[in-house]
C-alpha cells in the first residue's frame, strides 16, 4: 500500500475532521509482527475481532495485539450467555473488510463495540486503517466521535507470555534480534 493512498477509514476520519496518523507497514503477519515494525509498544496496537452471541447478535471487540479475547469477560459484557468468533470467510460480508485488515470504523453496518479498558492508559491507540499494511493512531476522544463504544475488561492472558512461557521467541519493537525465554 502507498503512503499517500487513503482507505475508507481514512476518508471517514477525515470527513469527520478526527485527528489522527497514518502507519504503514509491509511483510508482517501477526499484530505483534505490526508493532514490532512500527516500533511501537503492542499495549497500544489493538487488533479488532468481531463476535456473535448466542442470540444472533454481532459485536465488535477491540483488545491488544498482545492479548487475547476473553469470551466469558466478553460476553458477560454485552449480556450474552455465550459468544464465538465469527468464521473467517463472514468476515467480508458481514463487514466490509478482510482478516488482517478489520477496523472498527467504518463497517457496513454499526455493531455494539467493546474497546478493552487497557486502552484507557493509552495516549493514543492504534487500529487497522481498514487495509492490510495500514493503522491509524488516534485518541479515544475522537474515536468516540466515529464510532459509539464502551471501555471495559474483556482480554484474557498475554499471548507474549504464553509464547515466552512455551520458550517460543518473539521480537521487541525496541530489539534487533529475538527474545527468548532461555
Amino acid at each position: 500500500m502507498k503512503k499517500n493512498e487513503k482507505t475508507n477509514v481514512m476518508r471517514l476520519l477525515d470527513q469527520k475532521r478526527i485527528v489522527y496518523e497514518s502507519h504503514f507497514y509491509t511483510n508482517a503477519i501477526s499484530g505483534l509482527e505490526v508493532a514490532a515494525v512500527l516500533g511501537q509498544d503492542p499495549q497500544q496496537v489493538f487488533k479488532t475481532l468481531v463476535t456473535i452471541g448466542k442470540s444472533g447478535q454481532h459485536y465488535v471487540f477491540v483488545v491488544p495485539v498482545e492479548k487475547e479475547l476473553d469470551l466469558k469477560k466478553a460476553a458477560e459484557v454485552v449480556g450474552e450467555k455465550k459468544i464465538e468468533m465469527i468464521r473467517e470467510k463472514e468476515l467480508l460480508p458481514l463487514t466490509g473488510y478482510v482478516h488482517g485488515g478489520c477496523s472498527p470504523v467504518g463497517m457496513k453496518k454499526l455493531f455494539p463495540t467493546v474497546i478493552d479498558s487497557c486502552s484507557e492508559q493509552q495516549k493514543t491507540i492504534m487500529v487497522s486503517g481498514g487495509k492490510i499494511g495500514c493503522q491509524v493512531e488516534l485518541t479515544l476522544q475522537e474515536l468516540k466521535k466515529v464510532i459509539p463504544f464502551q471501555t471495559a475488561d474483556v482480554s484474557a492472558c498475554c499471548i507474549l507470555e504464553k509464547e515466552q512461557k512455551a520458550g517460543a521467541a518473539y521480537y521487541h519493537p525496541t530489539s534487533e534480534r529475538p527474545i527468548t525465554n532461555t
